[in-house]
Order: C-alpha cells, then sequence, then structure tokens
C-alpha cells in the first residue's frame, strides 16, 4: 500500500466519522426543535387563543389579539398573542417562527437552541464533504451516496443563509431537521460507496459546473416543497377556522398549525424560492447538453436522465406560468408544484436505482 493510497483511505475514515457526528448533532437539534413546540403549546396564552379563535374567527381578518392572566409574585400579569390566521390583502408577510403565535419565552430558547445546533450539524457535516472531497481528489459528488450528503449540506445551508439575510425561517426546521437525518441515514446504509475514482468521462470542470447546479436546484426546491406541505395544513387550518359552522380543529390542530405563518405567506415564499432557482436549473440542463455533447458526441439523447430532468423543467415552468397568467394561487398550485418535485425526486432515486441509461456509470 502506498502513501497517497493511505492518506485518501485516512480522509475517507474521517469524512466517515464526521458525516455520523454531523447526524449525531442533527439529532439533537432535531430534540430542540421538539422540545420548542412543545413548551410553546403549554403557553397559557397559547391555549387560551387556540381555545378562543376556535369561536371568534368567522371572517378572514389579519389577526386576532387575546389576553391571559397570570399570577407572579402577588402581582397580576397581563400577556398577550396574537393569533394570526390570514395577512391581509396588500401586506407585508406575517410574523414568522412558532413564537409568532403563542410561544413562551422557555420555547424561544429552545428554538434558538436549536437553530445553534443545527448551525454546529451544518459546520460538522461540511467537514465531512470536504473531507470526502480530499479523499477522491475529486468534485464530491460522483455517486449517490455522495450526491445525497451534499445536497442535504446545501439544503441546511440555504435555510441557515435565510436567517443571515434576516428571514427568520425557523417554522421550517423541524421538518428540514427531520428529512436531512433520513436523507443521511439513506446514505450511510443503503447508499454509501467507498471512496474511489470514476470513469474517464466524468473527469471534466463540467462536473464541477453541471452536477452542483443541480444539487443547489434541488436543495431549494426541496425548500420550497416543505413550505407547500406546511402550506396545506395551515390552508385547511385556515379554512376551518373562517367556518361558521362544520368541523374545527382540535386542540392539538390548534397548537401546532396555529403558530405557522399565515397560509398566504408560506404560499408567497414557496412561490419566490422556486421562481428564483428555476433559471439555476434550466441552466443546469443545459450545462449537461454541452458536456453531453463532449462525453459522447451529442447534445440530446433522450437518455433516461435527460428526459426526466426535462419533465421537471417542464413541470416546474407549467406552475410558474399557470401563476404568472391563469392566476393560479393556493391549493391548485400547491398540488402541482408537488408535482413537480416529485419529478425531481424520480429523476434522482427512481432513475438511478431503476431505470439503466448512459448516466449509470457508478450503480448507487
Amino acid at each position: 500500500m502506498n502513501i497517497a493510497a493511505a492518506a485518501n483511505e485516512d480522509m475517507a475514515s474521517i469524512s466517515n466519522v464526521l458525516i455520523y457526528s454531523a447526524m449525531a448533532v442533527y439529532t439533537l437539534a432535531f430534540l430542540a426543535h421538539i422540545t420548542e413546540w412543545v413548551f410553546g403549546s403549554r403557553s397559557k396564552v397559547g391555549r387560551t387563543a387556540a381555545a378562543l379563535t376556535q369561536h371568534a374567527v368567522t371572517a378572514p381578518p389579519a389577526a386576532v389579539t387575546v389576553t391571559a392572566t397570570r399570577k407572579a409574585g402577588g402581582t397580576t400579569v397581563m400577556e398577550r398573542a396574537e393569533v394570526t390566521t390570514r395577512s391581509a390583502t396588500g401586506s407585508r408577510d406575517v410574523p414568522d417562527g412558532p413564537g409568532a403565535a403563542a410561544g413562551d419565552e422557555k420555547g424561544e430558547l429552545y428554538g434558538r437552541i436549536a437553530i445553534s445546533l443545527t448551525v454546529v450539524a451544518f459546520l460538522v457535516h461540511l467537514g465531512g464533504v470536504v473531507a470526502r472531497t480530499l479523499s477522491v481528489q475529486r468534485a464530491p459528488w460522483g455517486n449517490m451516496y455522495e450526491f445525497s450528503t451534499t445536497f442535504s449540506l446545501v439544503a441546511v445551508g440555504g435555510y441557515l443563509l435565510f436567517f443571515v439575510l434576516g428571514k427568520n425561517i425557523r417554522w421550517i426546521g423541524l421538518p428540514l431537521v427531520t428529512s436531512v437525518l433520513l436523507d443521511l441515514g439513506l446514505a450511510v446504509t443503503v447508499l454509501f460507496t467507498d471512496s474511489d475514482q470514476l470513469v474517464p468521462a466524468l473527469h471534466s470542470y463540467w462536473l464541477w459546473i453541471h452536477v452542483s447546479c443541480a444539487i443547489i436546484s434541488g436543495a431549494m426546491f426541496y425548500l420550497g416543497a416543505l413550505a407547500t406541505v406546511l402550506y396545506l395544513f395551515r390552508d385547511r387550518y385556515e379554512t376551518k377556522l373562517a367556518s361558521p359552522q362544520g368541523k374545527q380543529p382540535g386542540p392539538a390542530a390548534s397548537s401546532i398549525l396555529g403558530r405557522l405563518p399565515a397560509a398566504a405567506s408560506l404560499d408567497k415564499f414557496a412561490y419566490r424560492i422556486n421562481a428564483v432557482i428555476f433559471p439555476l436549473w434550466t441552466f443546469t440542463i443545459i450545462a449537461g447538453a454541452i458536456w453531453a455533447e463532449a462525453a459522447w458526441g451529442r447534445y440530446w439523447g433522450w437518455d433516461p436522465k435527460e428526459t426526466w430532468s426535462f419533465i421537471t423543467w417542464v413541470a416546474y415552468a407549467c406552475y410558474l406560468h399557470a401563476r404568472a397568467t391563469a392566476g393560479w394561487k393556493g391549493r391548485k398550485a400547491a398540488y402541482l408544484v408537488l408535482i413537480a418535485f416529485a419529478c425531481f425526486i424520480f429523476n434522482y432515486y427512481g432513475v438511478n436505482m431503476f431505470i439503466t441509461g448512459l448516466h449509470s456509470y457508478a450503480g448507487v
């Protein structure tokens, strides 16, 4: 065994340890997020608000303010909570974060701890991807294991970037961290591949350009899909609140869904992400075609990966076109964008695992 090979194996081992360590810290962040929601739901104001808004909200106002009292050292203290239903027409986005509508100080503390742990996990995760890069001396996304670990890294990085830009989207933290744990768990078990070099056709600078753009696009589409799923739950909750008759949401639904941003804000958030990232996905397909001409002598050959990339592009184009021209908003647009993201997921998992094509280089 030569020195270079030993160094490669050492860096690969460090990468594996760092990925497992990141999973451990993500688990702590997951528990902190759970604790945040539990403490928030125990807030006296939160319980009062959830109970009263089931009966008080019969029209679509921007918000309902609820007041409750508690005893503190023999003194009566007034607590106020604003329970947002739908954002007013033409208004700015409603406050984000679980504490925006009936959290408490302890719940807010655990929320900040969850974000801090997510930052630590992201840095450890980044170290694992960089170590994998050093072990193979190439772009760290030559197979499904490497793509998965980098994909989840970029998704978390995009999530944290919103905080840097002053956007508090902590409400997406729990489903994001949960799915990242699932993604990494699948990567280190089913998809794991030892560090190795790639076939000659993949030794190109286009590997850095084309695949990195695909990862960034997919990660941001994923954040948009998470926001869309939350929108569907929140919209149904608001519809029940606004209905004077019929079934009202239960206490559990009010405790959780009542502390999300308004459905209109979730819908707008998802649309903005998809609209901003769509041009990058377009460039991803164009870059892939250019690379295909250099590697295989043709720009487009309807390879399964090419075909499903194009289907994904068409699906997102239909969604954006419907929003811009037909005025599609709300649930119809949400279903369409989830179909588009499902096409992206199938293009990654389904095509790679079950369909053989020119992109089938490294198995998983």
